[in-house]
This record gives C-alpha cells, sequence and structure tokens, in this order.
C-alpha cells in the first residue's frame, strides 16, 4: 500500500462514516413513536390513557340515544359490565355512591352493559336489584365493546371534561375509595 493511497482512503471513510451517520439521524426522525411523557395529549380516539375517548352513540334503557361527545365539559366515567360479572356486581354500590355525590359537580356516570355478551332482560333487573340512578346503556352489537378493545370484566374509563382518557382500570371490584380518588382528581384537573 502506498502512501499516497492512505488519504483518499481516509476520505473515503470519512464520507461513508457521515453518510451511515445522516441516514441512522434520518431513520431516528421518520420512524419514532412519540413518547408519552411530556408529549402533548392527543386528538386521535384510542382507548388509552392520554388520547381522547372513541366517540359512540347507544340507546338507554328509555330507548334514547346517548353520544358520548355530547357530554364534553363533563367528567365521564364509562363503566363497562355485565349482570353475571360477579366483580361488576361487587363495584356497582361503589359506583352508585360515587355518582350520588359527585353527579351536581359535573359527573356523568355511563354503566354500558355488554349486551352482546349478555341477556338484555337481565339487566333492568339488575337496575333495579342494585338500586342503579345513572344512566345504563346497552351495546347489544358489541361494537363499543371492540372499540375500546375490551379485554376484561369490568372495564372502567375516566375521562376529563376535555374527552381525554385519564385512567383506565380493566378489573375490579374498585372500591367506593378508588372512585371517589380518581373523580376528584379530574374535578381538579384546570381546563
Amino acid at each position: 500500500m502506498t502512501e499516497s493511497n492512505l488519504p483518499s482512503r481516509k476520505r473515503r471513510w470519512e464520507i461513508l462514516m457521515l453518510a451511515s451517520l445522516a441516514a441512522g439521524i434520518l431513520w431516528t426522525v421518520v420512524s419514532r413513536v412519540p413518547s408519552a411523557v411530556g408529549a402533548p395529549l392527543s386528538s386521535s380516539p384510542s382507548p388509552r390513557e392520554g388520547f381522547l375517548a372513541p366517540d359512540f352513540t347507544l340507546d338507554n334503557l328509555q330507548g334514547e340515544k346517548v353520544t358520548l361527545s355530547d357530554l364534553r365539559g363533563k367528567i365521564v366515567v364509562i363503566n363497562l359490565w355485565a349482570t353475571w360479572c360477579p366483580p361488576c356486581r361487587a363495584e356497582m354500590p361503589a359506583l352508585e355512591n360515587a355518582y350520588e355525590q359527585y353527579k351536581d359537580s359535573g359527573l356523568v356516570v355511563l354503566g354500558l352493559n355488554v349486551t352482546n355478551q349478555d341477556s338484555e332482560s337481565e339487566v333492568p333487573r339488575f337496575v333495579e336489584e342494585f338500586g342503579l340512578t345513572f344512566p345504563i346503556l346497552l351495546d347489544r352489537d358489541g361494537s363499543v365493546s371492540a372499540l375500546y378493545e375490551l379485554r376484561g370484566l369490568p372495564t372502567t374509563f375516566f375521562v376529563n371534561r376535555a374527552g381525554i382518557i385519564r385512567t383506565v382500570v380493566v378489573g375490579g371490584p374498585m372500591s367506593e375509595t378508588f372512585f371517589r380518588s380518581k373523580i376528584e382528581a379530574l374535578l381538579q384537573e384546570v381546563q
């Protein structure tokens, strides 16, 4: 190897390294996943914390349509449940008590019955048995359960006034203290 080839080889190596570095930086920028920590909240609907709650319209027990986006400006707790689910039954009194305590502060609880996995005729009896006064919605075809990627019962979404999901809880039963702590945190959020 002659000394005259050494500078040109070094130069080619430097160019190759710079090109690799540039390609790596470009790939990092193009393929990055937005960070959940400190990132602005997304307006894309997704059933995850920090994202806009996917909108839906369902019938309540009286046959009236209820649309989630119509409730913007209120704190919304969406509780997916079934009459045959023991943890659902166990947490209903706590959910009803929290609703009664905070409904005048702008809380709306939507009891979303997964009717496609339940018996619709059992729902009114369940509501009467537990003395539920919050709206009960019927997911007859399972479309909202699928939209919210239901993985277990009960599943509860705590949604702030802007429609952003702040907490997701899969399973239960949750205590009244837990419900109250999550609701109070949402009430204290500044818009």
